[in-house]
């Protein structure tokens, strides 16, 4: 778990500046953002964990 919180912390900030960051700096963030903000840090690390997860399993 601890490298599916690092790739979402590095991932998930480089796509919430890249989606995000104007609205930030201009102050245009409102609640239908912030949601999609937070989405863009939990789907890397939702794909971070079931690529884990599929590893373990051919593993076996």
């Amino acid at each position: 778990m601890p490298t599916a919180l690092k790739v979402a912390a590095v991932v998930g900030t480089i796509l919430f500046l890249i989606n995000h960051g104007s609205a930030v700096i201009k102050g245009e963030m409102n609640r239908d953002r912030w949601i999609s903000a937070g989405l863009t840090y939990i789907i890397p690390y939702c794909v971070n964990i079931h690529g884990q997860y599929v590893s373990r399993m051919r593993k076996r």
